[in-house]
Order: structure tokens, then sequence, then C-alpha cells
């Protein structure tokens, strides 16, 4: 069968064999083997995939995005929302501005909360990214349950009628917004193919240049798990066998902060090592969703009761989504 990364495996073996004279059994060797495939493996795939992603959403600016969902208040927004925040490649600070931009042109406080819940857990860079290294069925998995958790948390927050939460200037935003808005043109000029190859050429590249250390470093941890970390120890704290391993992998990661590009080779090691695969994404999501550099941003717009919704709402989801998934994979 062909493997589009055999070139990445042979060199690695290279490197580990022949320039460092270790073997790939050992320890050492093992880990190395794994840092020096997956660093040009996925970092190759982000900027491929950046690239098709940035195409497509050229088509999809986010005037365009504000356009759509401004003033919805049905369930279809938030799943509108979801919808939208999936194509987005943003990681959680990144979609913050785009999430106060959104509050101050009177997108509901509900659907916005669904698209900063799905922006940077769904994306499309993840979806691939994903697929490369666990395959079909939980990518598709986690797609689903990703956006669900997006939809349903905003959904309730925008059932609360939470909007008092938000800080003051954010409201007085919105109607300096309405005022200087009120009647204009929303629609975004319209682009050659050449200006969108070159506009998702751009946006491959700025991605890379923003997330490659947070990869390799992610890459560098995974490795480090995947040569040394005792199976039997992660199995006993985070194995099928503990009721707690979702709850104690999901708080494990709200601390941390990187993109899903950089958490996932430190899943993929996880798994190797015989972490359940639910077990392992309920931790993912907690890094992308709910990282604490987010909270900080977000404590500029959200006073602290809106805050501890959010988070305890979105930890739930979480916790909710890792058992399912060891239960349907089981």
């Amino acid at each position: 069968m062909f493997d589009p990364f055999y070139p990445f495996d042979w060199l690695s073996t290279q490197i580990v064999t022949n320039i460092f004279g270790l073997s790939i059994e050992s320890s050492l060797g093992s880990s190395l083997h794994f840092f020096f495939y997956d660093v040009p493996k996925v970092l190759t795939l982000l900027v491929l995939i950046s690239y098709a992603v940035g195409f497509l959403q050229s088509f999809l600016s986010p005037e365009k995005i504000r356009y759509y969902l401004e003033g919805k208040r049905t369930f279809a927004a938030n799943i509108l929302a979801a919808m939208l925040g999936a194509v987005t490649p943003f990681c959680s600070c990144s979609a913050v501005p785009l999430f106060i931009g959104f509050l101050e042109a009177g997108v509901p406080l509900g659907v916005t909360f669904s698209y900063l819940i799905s922006a940077p857990m769904v994306d499309a860079i993840a979806i691939f990214l994903l697929w490369s290294l666990f395959g079909l069925q939980a990518t598709l998995l986690y797609i689903t349950f990703g956006v669900s958790l997006a939809i349903i948390t905003g959904y309730a927050i925008g059932k609360l009628k939470l909007e008092k939460w938000v800080e003051p200037f954010v409201l007085k935003m919105r109607q300096n917004y309405d005022e200087q808005n009120r009647g204009t043109d929303s629609e975004a000029p319209v682009l050659t193919w050449k200006q969108r190859s070159q506009e998702a050429k751009y946006q491959a590249i700025e991605i890379l240049k923003s997330v490659w250390i947070y990869v390799v470093i992610g890459i560098a941890i995974g490795a480090g798990i995947h040569g040394y970390a005792p199976t039997d120890l992660i199995s006993q704290w985070a194995g099928r066998s503990n009721p707690f391993a979702v709850i104690i992998a999901t708080f494990m990661g709200v601390p941390l902060y990187t993109n899903i590009a950089g958490v996932l080779p430190i899943a993929e090691a996880l798994v190797s090592k015989g972490m359940p695969l639910g077990t392992v994404l309920s931790f993912t999501m907690a890094v992308t969703a709910l990282s604490l550099p987010q909270m900080i941003i977000l404590k500029r717009v959200l006073r602290p009761q809106l805050l501890a919704v959010f988070v305890g709402l979105t930890t739930i989801g979480i916790v909710g989504v890792g058992y399912l998934f060891n239960a349907l994979l089981a």
C-alpha cells in the first residue's frame, strides 16, 4: 500500500541509526525516530492544508461571517455559527478578537459562543491532521461531538440570557457599530483566482510562522512520552480501568496553551501508550477550547459570572464527549 509519508520514515530511520548510531527499538532511538518523522510530516500537512483551507476561505471573509450571524437568535443560528467556526483555522486566542467583533456587531451572545468553541477545536486543518493520525472513524466522531458541543453550549448560554454579564463597554461599542453601519453594504470585493491563491499562500505562511514552534514543542513532548513514558503508569492513571481518567485528562489540559496542530502529536503518543482515544481527545479539546490565555483575554469583555458559566458548561460537555467516545470505541 502506498504511503505518502514513507520518505519521512526512511529519513528518520537513517538519522537515528546511521548518524546517532542508535536502535529505533531503544527508548532514545524510539523518541528520536518519532520526533524526526513527525516534524516534517506535520509541518508539511500544515502548510498544504492551510493553503487549501485559505483558498476556500477566501470566499468566506470574517465580515461575511458577521453579516450572516447578525441578529439571528434561533437554534439554526447556533448550528450555522458552529459550522462557520469549523471552516475558519483559528487558535483560541486568535478567535477571541473575532468573538469580540461579533458581539459589537450585534451577533447574539449564545451564537457567538458557538463560534468561539468551534473555531479552535474543530477547524479544517485539525480535521485533516486528525484524519492522518487516527483515521476516518475517529475524525468523524470528533467532528460530530465537537460541533455538537459548540451548538449545545452556545444555545444553552443564549437561553440563559446572560448579556447582563457582558462588560458595558462592549454594548456601547455595539451601539456605535449600529450607528456607523446603518444602511451600508456588507458585500466584500470580488477577488480574482490569482488573488485568492496569493491570499491562501499568505495565510499558509502566516499560520506556519505563528504555530511551528508549538508544533515542534508538541512533537518533542510526544516523542518523550513515546520513548520513555511507562505504559503501565499511563494505563493506571488514564486507562480504561480508571473511571476518573477522562476528568483527570480534561483538567490537565486546561492550564496548557497550544493550537490543535501542536497538541495532536502529544495525543498520538498518548494513544500509542495505551490511553483510550476518548480520554486523549478530552485532553485535546480542553487544551484548545479552555486554555488559560483564552480565559485571560475573555476576561476583558466578560464578567467572572459569565466566564464561569462558559467554562463550566464546556468542561461538562468535554468530559461527557470523552466518556461517550470511549464507550463507542470500546
